[in-house]
């Protein structure tokens, strides 16, 4: 089951068993400070053990007054002016306890020290463009194959017909007239940031470095659109993800801890996060 999407004065929040959490998406600081109140109840009537919240960094300390901590940041994601401030609120305490800090620190490390380092050229019958309604059933069917379960609907064509219309711009590596990978860059225009997400390469095409090469393909797209800040929002114990946007320019942000369900169980995440151009 997919998360709901809602609105709580002109606040976005996002909600739901799978991930067991609430996620503050955008706040209008004009809902402050009562919305506060309003996410903890809507957490105890769900029987949610966490909310997580990215707002403005002018924001945060609010939060923090009612028991939130500051988890990471990105400067500039606001209109390529104001940080966001990621906070999180453990209902229950257990969910703020990692067993993999030790795997994610070291993690962290390998990839920083990976920084900016050229990639190995793009092998020989690999194409990039960007993607179309036309793939969105072999797109589909890419992510069924790479993800058992994800956040979000992306194994369902309508779906990701649905975002390319709005606000998401999908990309694709293709061999033989075949996607071998994917990936995406979910725009918040009126803001001008985009979340570099959804990578997925299927096993027979791992090892190639597609994962790179796409975003290093997506960043002048993006640019291109107006967007100013680059982020992600990556598994914290898959190495190769973290060493992708490493390698690519992006600076660590701060770990999430058991933030979000991917494949069937709750993970934390890194961020990671690059000036766009």
């Amino acid at each position: 089951m997919s998360d709901t999407l809602e609105e709580i004065g002109t606040s976005q929040i996002q909600h739901g068993p799978d991930n067991n959490r609430i996620y503050l998406m955008k706040l209008d600081p004009a809902d402050l400070p009562g919305i506060i109140d309003q996410l903890d109840t809507l957490a105890l009537e769900k029987g949610y053990t966490k909310i997580f919240a990215k707002v403005p960094g002018p924001c945060a300390s609010e939060f923090v007054r009612h028991g939130y901590c500051r988890e990471g940041m990105i400067p500039h994601f606001y209109n390529g002016e104001t940080t966001a401030t990621f906070l999180g609120k453990f209902i229950d305490p257990a969910r703020e306890i990692s067993p993999q800090r030790d795997e994610i620190e070291k993690i962290i490390i390998l990839a920083q020290s990976k920084h900016a380092s050229p990639a190995k050229p793009l092998p020989d019958g690999y194409a990039l463009r960007p993607a179309v309604e036309a793939d969105a059933e072999e797109l589909a069917e890419v992510y069924k194959q790479v993800f058992a379960s994800y956040p979000f609907p992306i194994h369902d064509p309508d779906y990701l017909i649905e975002t390319m219309r709005s606000h998401v711009c999908y990309f694709v590596a293709e061999k033989d007239g075949k996607i071998a990978a994917a990936s995406s860059g979910e725009m918040d225009k009126e803001n001008r940031n985009a979340e570099m997400t959804d990578f997925a390469t299927l096993p027979e095409h791992l090892g190639n470095g597609l994962a790179v090469h796409l975003l290093q393909f997506m960043e002048p797209e993006m640019k291109k659109l107006g967007i100013a800040t680059l982020y992600t929002i990556a598994r914290a114990i898959s190495p190769g993800m973290n060493i992708t946007f490493a390698k690519c320019g992006y600076i660590f942000g701060g770990t999430l801890i058991n933030n979000t369900q991917i494949s069937g169980s709750i993970e934390s995440m890194n961020l990671w996060h690059k000036t766009a151009g």
